[in-house]
């Protein structure tokens, strides 16, 4: 059991918890994530490990509260119990001075961004940040990924803040006014990171996206984060869960997150009407 000690609601959706897990704090590195387990009915599903405090015992991880496993997890409170959260999971970071690095967060994508920014900035990369959302109040971390960054753009959907439009529009204007990049790192939605990998192509910039593929144990025995790099199977759980993003099968990968949408959007639908009757019997 791994208690809740600070929860906060950083937008509309999107909650920011601290969990009691002294182990995986000692251990844990920028890239990795946990596999959690809300109740014993609840299904395991990954979350970025995105801050630690050694001193307190204690790992940050940020959600979007948008399937059955999320909202329930939203549902708990300071002083609650998740009933299992293991890891850390997955390979780190390479973290190593590049020379001018770039970070792209989409989303939610903002909070796994965070702990990567930071670890560049500390072995002195000149660090250029850009982070996006559909619209200003989406927008999550803009002060602690500007404190570790040389540059930061945002940018939103409906231009309620920074520039309109995408994350990729701002790094494609970059590259032809003639920036120098030495390495793009990407981590959000699945098709972002597919147009972060088409624009950086051509220029030959090397580029690591953090890949988001169904995911249930977490160790590579059930194969469901199974995807194609270059011509080999590889699972994002052991052997990623960041790739080279010019290797990636994106085609892939977008037809796989969309598999069991059906079976997600029923559950939620049921979860939602067994919520409803409790308030309601109350």
């Amino acid at each position: 059991m791994f208690k809740i000690v600070k929860k906060i609601a950083l937008a509309p959706q999107i909650k920011r918890i601290e969990v009691e897990a002294p182990e995986i704090a000692k251990k844990a590195k920028p890239g990795q994530f946990v596999i959690l387990r809300v109740d014993e009915k609840g299904e395991r599903f990954p979350l970025t490990i995105v801050d630690t405090d050694t001193e307190n015992g204690t790992i940050t991880l940020v959600f979007l509260e948008v399937g059955t496993s999320t909202k329930k997890l939203g549902l708990l409170n300071e002083g609650d119990y998740i009933l299992d959260v293991v890891g850390p999971l997955g390979n780190p970071t390479e973290i190593k001075k590049y020379g001018v690095v770039c970070c792209i967060g989409g989303g939610v994508g903002v909070a796994a961004l965070y702990p990567v920014v930071r670890a560049f900035k500390k072995v002195n990369n000149y660090v250029i940040s850009i982070i996006g959302a559909r619209t200003s109040s989406l927008l999550i971390l803009e002060d602690e990924i500007r404190k570790y960054s040389d540059e930061i753009y945002i940018t939103t959907d409906d231009g309620s803040k920074g520039y309109k439009g995408f994350t990729t529009d701002v790094l494609k204007k970059l590259l032809q006014e003639g920036k120098h990049i030495d390495l793009v790192y990407a981590v959000g939605p699945a098709i972002m990171m597919k147009v972060v990998a088409d624009i950086t192509r051509p220029y030959k910039i090397k580029t690591i996206v953090s890949l988001n593929p169904i995911m249930v144990d977490g160790t590579g025995m059930c194969g469901a984060c199974r995807v194609r790099i270059g011509n080999e199977v590889k699972f994002a759980c052991v052997d990623g869960p960041e790739f080279d993003a010019h290797l990636v099968d994106w085609n892939e990968l977008l037809a796989r997150l969309k598999m069991y949408r059906e079976e997600e959007q029923l559950s939620l639908k049921l979860f939602e009407e067994r919520m409803k009757m409790r308030g309601e019997s109350k």
